[in-house]
C-alpha cells in the first residue's frame, strides 16, 4: 500500500498523525494526574526550544539519536533489524577513549579525524561477529545483537573496573582525558565569534552527526553498494539471482549500522564527559530504534525524528521541574507513547489514510 501513497503523506502526515496521536493520549494521563496539558504542553516547548540552552540541550540529545538512528536504518534497508545500537555505542566509546589518552597534547584537529576512525571502527567490528553469525550460521539478527548488548555491558564493567579506571578513584571511570582532546562546545564557538550564548552541552560532534546523515544518504541513494543493500533487502532471492553477494552485503550493511553507532562516542565521550564513565549511553540504543522507524529509516528524516526525541527529553526534564506531580516515571511514559505510535504502530493509521487519499483522489473536479 506505501506505493499508493505520495511521499509527503507517507513520510509527513502519517508521522505526524502517529505523533498527534501519542501527544493525545499524553494529555490525558497528564489530566489524570491534575496537570494541565495545554500548560504541561507550553513548558514542553519553552523547556526544549525557548532558549539558547534549552535548544542547545535539545541538539545534544538529537546528536545521539542520530547516531543511533542511523545504526538501526542501514541495516534496515538489507532488511535486517540491528537492535545492537546500545552495545556498538560503548565499544565506539571504548575506541574513542583509547585514542584521546594515547594522543594527549597533540592537535585537537589531529585528535578527532583518529578519534572518529576508532569510534567507527570499534562499532563495526562489535557489530561484525551478530553478522557473520547471521550469514555463516543462520544465527537471527536480533537475538545475537541483544545478546552483544549484554556482553558489551559485562565487557565494559571488566575495562572500568579492574583495567582502565583511575588509581585511586572508586568510580568506574576513566581519569580525565588531556584538555587539548575536548571538543570545543557551540557557546565557546560563539563566544569567539562576539556572540551571547548560554552554556549547553552542544559540541562539535552535532556536526559530525548531520555530515553522517548526509554521507548515509549519499551512500545508500546513489553508490552501487548501496543499490545493492536496498536490492538485498527488497528481494534477497532475486538478489542472489542477479549476482549480488547477499552475504557479504549482509555483513557490510551491519557493519555500517555499528560505525554510526560508535560515533556516539564521540559526542558523549570526547564531546561532554571527556572521559569514559560506565553507562554512558543510558538507553540511546533503543531510543535510536524509535528514531529510525519514526524517521522512515531515511536519514533526513532520521535527524527531525532525533530532535523531536531530544526535544522530548530536554522539555521533559522542564516539566519535571515545574511540576512535582510528573515524576520520572510519567516522564518515561510520554516518552514510551511516542515510541509506541510511532514505532511500534507506525503503520496503524496507513490504511485508513489510504483509504482516504484513494477516495479524494476518484473525487470529481
Amino acid at each position: 500500500m506505501r506505493r499508493d501513497l505520495p511521499m509527503l503523506v507517507d513520510y509527513v502526515l502519517i508521522p505526524a498523525l502517529n505523533l498527534l496521536l501519542a501527544f493525545l493520549v499524553g494529555a490525558i494521563v497528564l489530566a489524570l494526574i491534575g496537570v494541565s496539558p495545554v500548560a504541561a504542553l507550553g513548558t514542553l516547548l519553552d523547556g526544549a526550544f525557548g532558549s539558547l540552552d534549552g535548544l542547545g540541550y535539545t541538539l545534544y540529545y538529537a546528536t545521539t539519536f542520530i547516531f543511533t538512528g542511523l545504526a538501526v536504518a542501514i541495516p534496515y534497508q538489507a532488511g535486517l533489524f540491528n537492535i545492537g545500537g546500545e552495545g556498538q555505542a560503548m565499544l565506539g566509546g571504548l575506541g574513542v577513549t583509547l585514542v584521546c589518552q594515547a594522543m594527549g597534547g597533540y592537535s585537537l584537529w589531529l585528535v578527532l579525524p583518529l578519534a572518529i576512525v576508532a569510534a567507527v571502527t570499534f562499532g563495526a567490528a562489535w557489530a561484525a561477529v551478530p553478522a557473520i553469525l547471521q550469514v555463516k550460521r543462520g544465527s537471527h539478527i536480533v537475538i545475537t545483537t541483544i545478546m552483544f548488548n549484554f556482553l558489551a555491558a559485562a565487557f565494559m564493567t571488566y575495562l572500568l573496573i579492574d583495567a582502565l579506571r583511575a588509581p585511586g578513584d572508586p568510580s568506574p571511570e576513566t581519569g580525565a582525558f588531556p584538555a587539548s582532546t575536548a571538543l570545543p562546545y557551540a557557546h565557546e564557538w560563539a563566544a569567539r565569534l562576539g556572540l551571547a550564548m548560554e552554556e549547553s552541552p552542544l559540541n562539535l560532534s552535532f556536526l559530525v552527526a548531520l555530515a553522517a546523515a548526509f554521507l548515509v544518504w549519499l551512500f545508500i541513494r546513489r553508490s552501487l553498494l548501496g543499490y545493492e543493500i536496498r536490492a538485498t533487502g527488497l528481494n534477497p532471492s532475486a538478489a542472489t539471482y542477479a549476482a549480488i553477494p547477499v552475504g557479504r552485503v549482509t555483513v557490510l550493511a551491519v557493519c555500517l549500522g555499528g560505525a554510526c553507532a560508535g560515533l556516539v562516542g564521540i559526542n558523549e565521550v570526547m564531546g561532554v564527559l571527556h572521559r569514559l564513565v560506565l553507562g554512558f549511553t543510558a538507553g540511546a540504543g533503543i531510543v535510536g530504534i524509535a528514531v529510525a522507524l519514526m524517521g522512515r529509516n531515511h536519514p533526513f528524516g532520521i535527524v527531525l525524528a532525533a530532535i523531536l526525541f531530544g526535544a522530548l527529553y530536554q522539555g521533559g526534564a522542564e516539566l519535571a521541574f515545574d511540576y512535582p506531580q510528573v515524576t520520572r516515571d510519567i516522564i518515561v511514559v510520554m516518552d514510551g507513547l511516542v515510541i509506541l505510535f510511532c514505532g511500534a504502530l507506525e503503520n496503524m493509521l496507513r490504511v485508513p489514510v489510504t483509504r482516504a487519499w484513494a477516495r479524494w483522489r476518484t473525487v470529481p473536479a
